[in-house]
Protein backbone atom coordinates (compact mmCIF):
# COMPACT_ATOMS: atom_id res chain seq x y z
CA UNK A 1 0.00 0.00 0.00
CA UNK A 2 2.92 2.33 0.90
CA UNK A 3 5.74 1.26 -1.39
CA UNK A 4 7.52 3.79 -4.01
CA UNK A 5 6.58 4.35 -7.07
CA UNK A 6 4.33 1.34 -7.62
CA UNK A 7 3.25 0.93 -11.21
CA UNK A 8 -0.22 -0.67 -12.62
CA UNK A 9 -0.29 -2.74 -15.60
CA UNK A 10 -1.27 -1.41 -18.81
CA UNK A 11 -5.20 -1.63 -19.05
CA UNK A 12 -8.30 -0.12 -20.24
CA UNK A 13 -12.11 -0.55 -19.79
CA UNK A 14 -14.72 0.24 -22.90
CA UNK A 15 -18.05 1.24 -20.27
CA UNK A 16 -18.75 4.20 -17.82
CA UNK A 17 -18.75 3.85 -14.84
CA UNK A 18 -15.86 1.36 -14.91
CA UNK A 19 -15.79 -1.66 -13.05
CA UNK A 20 -13.80 -2.72 -10.22
CA UNK A 21 -14.16 -6.41 -10.17
CA UNK A 22 -11.79 -6.45 -13.45
CA UNK A 23 -8.99 -4.42 -12.13
CA UNK A 24 -5.62 -5.71 -12.15
CA UNK A 25 -4.83 -5.48 -8.98
CA UNK A 26 -8.03 -4.75 -6.99
CA UNK A 27 -7.61 -1.74 -5.30
CA UNK A 28 -7.34 -2.05 -1.44
CA UNK A 29 -10.13 -1.22 0.08
CA UNK A 30 -9.63 -2.63 3.41
CA UNK A 31 -6.50 -0.94 5.68
CA UNK A 32 -6.17 -4.51 8.17
CA UNK A 33 -4.21 -2.36 10.64
CA UNK A 34 -7.38 -0.03 11.01
CA UNK A 35 -8.96 -0.86 14.85
CA UNK A 36 -12.39 0.17 15.20
CA UNK A 37 -13.54 1.99 18.15
CA UNK A 38 -16.93 2.25 17.08
CA UNK A 39 -17.22 5.92 16.26
CA UNK A 40 -20.52 5.68 14.29
CA UNK A 41 -22.62 3.38 16.18
CA UNK A 42 -26.19 4.03 16.08
CA UNK A 43 -25.73 5.88 12.77
CA UNK A 44 -27.08 6.09 9.34
CA UNK A 45 -25.17 6.68 6.60
CA UNK A 46 -26.03 7.28 2.93
CA UNK A 47 -22.91 7.22 0.37
CA UNK A 48 -23.50 7.52 -3.56
CA UNK A 49 -21.44 5.25 -5.74
CA UNK A 50 -20.71 3.27 -3.25
CA UNK A 51 -20.06 -0.02 -5.08
CA UNK A 52 -16.68 0.48 -5.92
CA UNK A 53 -13.51 2.72 -5.29
CA UNK A 54 -13.48 5.43 -2.82
CA UNK A 55 -17.36 4.73 -2.04
CA UNK A 56 -16.85 1.20 -1.30
CA UNK A 57 -14.01 1.90 1.17
CA UNK A 58 -15.92 4.61 2.94
CA UNK A 59 -19.14 2.05 3.01
CA UNK A 60 -16.99 -0.56 5.14
CA UNK A 61 -15.05 1.75 7.11
CA UNK A 62 -18.90 3.22 8.06
CA UNK A 63 -19.86 -0.57 8.81
CA UNK A 64 -16.77 -1.40 10.80
CA UNK A 65 -16.98 1.53 12.65
CA UNK A 66 -20.50 0.80 13.67
CA UNK A 67 -23.09 2.91 11.03
CA UNK A 68 -25.34 1.15 9.47
CA UNK A 69 -25.03 1.74 5.48
CA UNK A 70 -26.91 2.27 2.62
CA UNK A 71 -25.06 3.36 -0.94
CA UNK A 72 -26.33 3.85 -4.19
CA UNK A 73 -24.96 2.46 -7.61
CA UNK A 74 -25.63 2.23 -11.24
CA UNK A 75 -28.29 -0.75 -12.49
CA UNK A 76 -27.06 -2.94 -14.77
CA UNK A 77 -23.43 -1.56 -15.17
CA UNK A 78 -22.35 -1.88 -11.85
CA UNK A 79 -24.30 -5.40 -10.43
CA UNK A 80 -20.98 -7.16 -9.75
CA UNK A 81 -19.60 -4.77 -7.76
CA UNK A 82 -23.22 -4.41 -6.10
CA UNK A 83 -23.15 -7.30 -5.40
CA UNK A 84 -19.52 -7.71 -4.06
CA UNK A 85 -19.80 -4.04 -1.84
CA UNK A 86 -22.80 -5.78 0.17
CA UNK A 87 -21.02 -9.06 0.97
CA UNK A 88 -18.30 -7.20 2.30
CA UNK A 89 -20.61 -5.06 4.36
CA UNK A 90 -22.77 -7.80 6.06
CA UNK A 91 -18.75 -9.28 6.83
CA UNK A 92 -18.13 -5.68 8.15
CA UNK A 93 -21.10 -4.46 10.07
CA UNK A 94 -21.02 -4.84 13.79
CA UNK A 95 -24.23 -6.76 15.51
CA UNK A 96 -26.55 -3.79 16.53
CA UNK A 97 -26.36 -2.03 12.88
CA UNK A 98 -28.76 -2.69 10.80
CA UNK A 99 -28.37 -4.73 7.03
CA UNK A 100 -27.33 -3.08 4.52
CA UNK A 101 -29.14 -1.32 1.69
CA UNK A 102 -28.09 -1.65 -1.78
CA UNK A 103 -30.17 0.90 -4.27
CA UNK A 104 -29.89 1.48 -7.87
CA UNK A 105 -30.44 5.25 -9.03
CA UNK A 106 -29.68 7.84 -11.28
CA UNK A 107 -28.92 10.59 -8.82
CA UNK A 108 -28.55 13.27 -12.07
CA UNK A 109 -32.20 13.75 -11.34
CA UNK A 110 -33.89 15.29 -8.23
CA UNK A 111 -37.18 12.94 -8.04
CA UNK A 112 -34.50 10.04 -8.29
CA UNK A 113 -32.65 11.45 -5.15
CA UNK A 114 -35.90 11.92 -3.15
CA UNK A 115 -36.94 8.54 -3.67
CA UNK A 116 -33.38 7.44 -2.72
CA UNK A 117 -33.70 9.16 0.69
CA UNK A 118 -37.28 8.18 1.12
CA UNK A 119 -35.75 4.91 0.95
CA UNK A 120 -33.52 4.75 3.25
CA UNK A 121 -35.43 6.60 5.86
CA UNK A 122 -38.06 3.84 5.59
CA UNK A 123 -36.10 1.47 6.01
CA UNK A 124 -34.06 2.37 8.99
CA UNK A 125 -36.98 4.24 10.61
CA UNK A 126 -33.95 6.83 10.99
CA UNK A 127 -32.71 10.18 10.13
CA UNK A 128 -29.66 10.18 7.59
CA UNK A 129 -27.00 10.83 10.19
CA UNK A 130 -24.00 10.94 7.48
CA UNK A 131 -24.32 11.50 3.68
CA UNK A 132 -21.22 11.15 1.27
CA UNK A 133 -21.68 12.55 -2.45
CA UNK A 134 -19.46 10.78 -3.80
CA UNK A 135 -20.92 9.00 -6.91
CA UNK A 136 -19.18 10.56 -9.81
CA UNK A 137 -18.11 10.54 -13.56
CA UNK A 138 -15.34 11.40 -16.17
CA UNK A 139 -14.50 11.49 -20.18
CA UNK A 140 -11.13 12.68 -21.67
CA UNK A 141 -11.41 15.11 -24.43
CA UNK A 142 -8.68 17.08 -26.24
CA UNK A 143 -10.32 20.07 -26.71
CA UNK A 144 -13.36 22.10 -25.41
CA UNK A 145 -14.86 21.91 -28.69
CA UNK A 146 -15.14 17.79 -28.14
CA UNK A 147 -17.73 18.21 -25.04
CA UNK A 148 -21.22 17.89 -26.58
CA UNK A 149 -24.25 19.50 -24.62
CA UNK A 150 -25.42 16.57 -23.86
CA UNK A 151 -21.90 14.94 -22.02
CA UNK A 152 -21.78 18.59 -20.20
CA UNK A 153 -25.13 18.00 -18.67
CA UNK A 154 -24.56 14.67 -17.75
CA UNK A 155 -21.50 15.05 -16.24
CA UNK A 156 -22.79 17.85 -13.96
CA UNK A 157 -25.69 16.10 -13.47
CA UNK A 158 -23.96 13.19 -11.84
CA UNK A 159 -21.02 15.06 -10.19
CA UNK A 160 -22.96 18.25 -8.61
CA UNK A 161 -26.51 18.90 -9.15
CA UNK A 162 -26.73 15.36 -7.23
CA UNK A 163 -25.50 16.76 -4.17
CA UNK A 164 -27.91 19.99 -4.39
CA UNK A 165 -30.59 17.26 -4.28
CA UNK A 166 -29.70 15.14 -1.95
CA UNK A 167 -28.18 18.08 0.61
CA UNK A 168 -32.03 19.77 0.51
CA UNK A 169 -33.43 16.85 1.40
CA UNK A 170 -35.18 17.31 5.42
CA UNK A 171 -33.97 13.72 6.33
CA UNK A 172 -30.67 15.65 7.74
CA UNK A 173 -31.61 16.70 11.21
CA UNK A 174 -28.90 18.54 13.64
CA UNK A 175 -25.42 16.53 14.66
CA UNK A 176 -25.43 15.38 11.19
CA UNK A 177 -22.46 15.62 8.50
CA UNK A 178 -22.31 16.04 4.79
CA UNK A 179 -19.46 15.43 2.96
CA UNK A 180 -18.56 16.20 -0.72
CA UNK A 181 -16.17 13.97 -2.96
CA UNK A 182 -14.22 16.36 -4.92
CA UNK A 183 -10.85 16.48 -6.45
CA UNK A 184 -7.35 17.67 -6.24
CA UNK A 185 -8.14 18.97 -10.07
CA UNK A 186 -10.28 21.38 -8.62
CA UNK A 187 -7.20 22.59 -7.48
CA UNK A 188 -4.80 22.53 -10.07
CA UNK A 189 -6.79 21.96 -13.00
CA UNK A 190 -6.95 19.11 -15.87
CA UNK A 191 -7.14 20.02 -19.72
CA UNK A 192 -7.93 16.68 -20.12
CA UNK A 193 -10.91 16.67 -18.13
CA UNK A 194 -12.22 19.85 -18.23
CA UNK A 195 -16.10 19.24 -17.38
CA UNK A 196 -15.35 17.26 -14.49
CA UNK A 197 -12.72 19.37 -13.12
CA UNK A 198 -15.74 22.44 -13.24
CA UNK A 199 -18.33 20.20 -11.67
CA UNK A 200 -15.52 19.57 -8.79
CA UNK A 201 -14.27 23.07 -8.32
CA UNK A 202 -17.83 23.90 -8.29
CA UNK A 203 -18.18 21.05 -5.27
CA UNK A 204 -15.52 23.46 -3.37
CA UNK A 205 -17.58 26.26 -3.32
CA UNK A 206 -20.89 24.31 -3.04
CA UNK A 207 -18.94 23.24 0.08
CA UNK A 208 -18.09 26.03 1.64
CA UNK A 209 -21.64 27.98 0.73
CA UNK A 210 -23.98 25.14 2.55
CA UNK A 211 -21.69 24.82 5.35
CA UNK A 212 -22.46 29.02 6.32
CA UNK A 213 -26.24 27.66 5.38
CA UNK A 214 -26.35 24.87 7.63
CA UNK A 215 -24.13 26.38 10.48
CA UNK A 216 -26.99 27.09 12.90
CA UNK A 217 -28.90 23.99 12.24
CA UNK A 218 -26.15 22.07 13.76
CA UNK A 219 -25.32 19.98 10.47
CA UNK A 220 -21.61 20.19 9.21
CA UNK A 221 -20.60 20.58 5.75
CA UNK A 222 -16.83 19.31 4.26
CA UNK A 223 -15.33 17.69 1.58
CA UNK A 224 -12.32 15.43 0.79
CA UNK A 225 -10.39 16.24 -2.58
CA UNK A 226 -8.29 12.99 -3.32
CA UNK A 227 -5.23 12.93 -5.81
CA UNK A 228 -4.72 9.91 -8.17
CA UNK A 229 -6.19 7.03 -6.48
CA UNK A 230 -6.27 3.72 -8.02
CA UNK A 231 -10.33 3.18 -8.58
CA UNK A 232 -12.57 1.74 -11.91
CA UNK A 233 -12.53 5.52 -12.79
CA UNK A 234 -9.03 5.31 -13.92
CA UNK A 235 -9.04 2.67 -16.76
CA UNK A 236 -12.29 3.71 -17.40
CA UNK A 237 -11.07 6.87 -18.87
CA UNK A 238 -7.61 7.03 -19.29
CA UNK A 239 -5.63 5.51 -21.83
CA UNK A 240 -4.63 2.17 -22.25
CA UNK A 241 -0.51 2.87 -21.83
CA UNK A 242 -1.07 5.86 -19.30
CA UNK A 243 -2.46 3.44 -16.27
CA UNK A 244 1.33 2.18 -15.39
CA UNK A 245 2.50 5.54 -14.67
CA UNK A 246 -0.76 6.69 -12.06
CA UNK A 247 0.26 9.09 -9.41
CA UNK A 248 4.05 9.54 -10.68
CA UNK A 249 3.79 12.95 -10.78
CA UNK A 250 2.81 13.67 -7.45
CA UNK A 251 5.74 13.57 -4.40
CA UNK A 252 5.26 10.15 -2.83
CA UNK A 253 5.36 8.84 -6.73
CA UNK A 254 2.49 6.70 -6.98
CA UNK A 255 -1.22 6.49 -6.65
CA UNK A 256 -2.78 6.19 -3.42
CA UNK A 257 -5.70 3.23 -2.62
CA UNK A 258 -8.81 3.39 -1.24
CA UNK A 259 -8.31 2.71 1.80
CA UNK A 260 -5.99 5.66 2.51
CA UNK A 261 -8.58 8.19 1.87
CA UNK A 262 -11.16 6.31 3.56
CA UNK A 263 -10.20 7.81 7.15
CA UNK A 264 -10.23 11.25 6.36
CA UNK A 265 -14.33 10.52 5.58
CA UNK A 266 -14.92 8.89 9.02
CA UNK A 267 -12.87 11.72 10.38
CA UNK A 268 -15.26 14.32 9.12
CA UNK A 269 -18.52 12.13 9.77
CA UNK A 270 -17.38 11.23 13.75
CA UNK A 271 -18.96 13.99 15.81
CA UNK A 272 -16.52 13.45 18.42
CA UNK A 273 -13.20 13.72 16.06
CA UNK A 274 -14.63 16.92 14.20
CA UNK A 275 -17.25 18.95 15.60
CA UNK A 276 -15.14 21.78 15.09
CA UNK A 277 -14.97 21.46 11.19
CA UNK A 278 -17.42 22.61 8.86
CA UNK A 279 -16.84 24.00 5.25
CA UNK A 280 -13.37 22.75 5.28
CA UNK A 281 -11.49 20.16 2.45
CA UNK A 282 -9.22 17.55 3.71
CA UNK A 283 -6.46 16.81 0.92
CA UNK A 284 -5.09 13.60 0.84
CA UNK A 285 -2.74 13.53 -2.63
CA UNK A 286 0.15 12.01 -2.13
CA UNK A 287 1.89 15.51 -1.39
CA UNK A 288 0.29 18.58 -3.28
CA UNK A 289 0.31 21.55 -2.18
CA UNK A 290 -2.86 23.26 -3.12
CA UNK A 291 -4.55 26.54 -1.88
CA UNK A 292 -7.04 24.85 0.58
Amino acid sequence: MTSNEAKFPPQTQQTQPGKEHVMEPLPQTINPDHNPTNKLRGKVALVTGGDSGIGRAVCLIFAKEGATVAFTYVKGVEDRDKDDTLKMLLEAKTSDAQEPLAIAADIGYDENCKQVVELVVKEYGSSIDVLVNNAAEQHLRNSIEEITEQQLERVFRTNIFSHFFLACSEAHERGSSIINSTSVNAYTGKAETLDYTSTKGAIVAFTRGLAQQLVSKGIRVNAVAPGPIWTPVQPATMPYEKIQNLGSDVPMKRAGQPCEIAPCYLFLASLQDSSYFTGQVLHPNGGVIVNA
